[in-house]
């Protein structure tokens, strides 16, 4: 049975996600007219969606190299609020690539305007960016080979370990090294595709990122007679949709979005779409959702008794 964040431990966090939308949108002023970047979408008829290769199931690539993923489709409702807002029904999409490394950016130089991955909410990224409501709360571990003794951080002493650049991950496992003395060699890989390949290739005793993601990857790859996920959490991460910050009219379009779907019922089957069922490329997570998660979506049904 696979672990997942306790509440005590993760109240710290999930509390930090809340605010930094609340924070967010509470800092920005209101004006006439729409805001930038709905300005922008009317104007063109076009909302540019950034989107991941390989972060499965939240945004990754089918086999026909189309974007798809829970991240995605979260965001697509998210564009048809925006095109409620707007007064433009048949907005259209254009997907952007984007990486760990460059994802931020993005979205500040307005090349984005909904970034559509596997991001993890905290307050140096909110002074930059906005985010939605929480959507995901996951944490760094360890992927490593199945005949690896590596079971705990102590193990890695002297070892290299791979990180996908700009994650928050790169950030934990820079924090354990110091902690613990460990001497790591750490490497930084373009994406997760990547990191996982200098595993597979010997270039990496370990891969560090988020657990979903290595459990996403090992069924993609269908690696679990290859790899295996180990030790305790070394950070905790809630995810959310990126956007600009400084709107408050497009910090509210998202909010609406996640509490129409929230009293709508819609999250968890959208969840369990992405996570228990069988992917449209064929793997299946089986990653049920945590009691965290549920809370988190229950809090965002605004019908009548639901909160009571």
């Amino acid at each position: 049975m696979r672990q997942t964040p306790g509440r005590s431990a993760l109240a710290c966090g999930l509390l930090l996600a809340g605010c930094l939308l609340t924070t967010a949108a509470g800092a920005q002023t209101g004006g006439e007219g729409l805001s930038p970047t709905l300005a922008k979408i009317k104007s063109s008829h076009v909302v540019h969606l950034g989107y991941r290769e390989s972060s499965p199931p939240f945004s990754f690539l089918d086999q026909a190299n189309r974007p798809i993923g829970y991240s995605l489709e979260l965001c697509e409702a998210v564009v048809d609020e925006i095109g409620v807002e707007v007064d433009d029904p048949g907005l259209k999409i254009e997907y952007v690539k984007v990486t760990s490394d460059d994802r931020i950016p993005a979205v500040v130089q307005g090349k984005i305007d909904l970034e559509c991955g596997s991001t993890t909410a905290n307050a140096e990224r909110a002074r930059q960016v906005a985010f939605s409501p929480l959507m995901f709360v996951a944490g760094t571990k360890l992927m490593v080979p199945k005949a690896s003794t590596i079971s705990a951080p102590a193990d890695l002493k002297g070892k290299t370990v791979v990180v996908t650049k700009g994650t928050t991950n790169e950030q934990a496992m820079h924090a354990v090294d110091k902690k613990l003395a460990l001497g790591l060699n750490i490497v930084a890989a373009a994406d997760h595709e990547q990191s996982y390949q200098m595993l597979v290739d010997g270039k990496a005793d370990a891969f560090a990122t988020d657990d979903i993601l290595l459990y996403g990857l090992i069924a993609r790859h269908k690696s679990q007679d290859k790899f295996r996920v180990t030790g305790d959490y070394l950070s905790y991460d809630p995810y959310g949709i990126m956007f600009p910050r400084a709107e408050p009219q497009l910090a509210a379009v998202v909010e609406r979005t996640f509490r129409k779907l929230g009293t709508n019922h819609d999250l968890v089957p959208l969840y369990n779409k992405w996570f228990v069922s069988r992917l449209p490329t064929g793997e299946k997570l089986n990653v049920a959702i945590s009691p965290q998660l549920e809370d988190a979506f229950k809090a965002l049904d605004d019908s009548e008794g639901a909160n009571n």
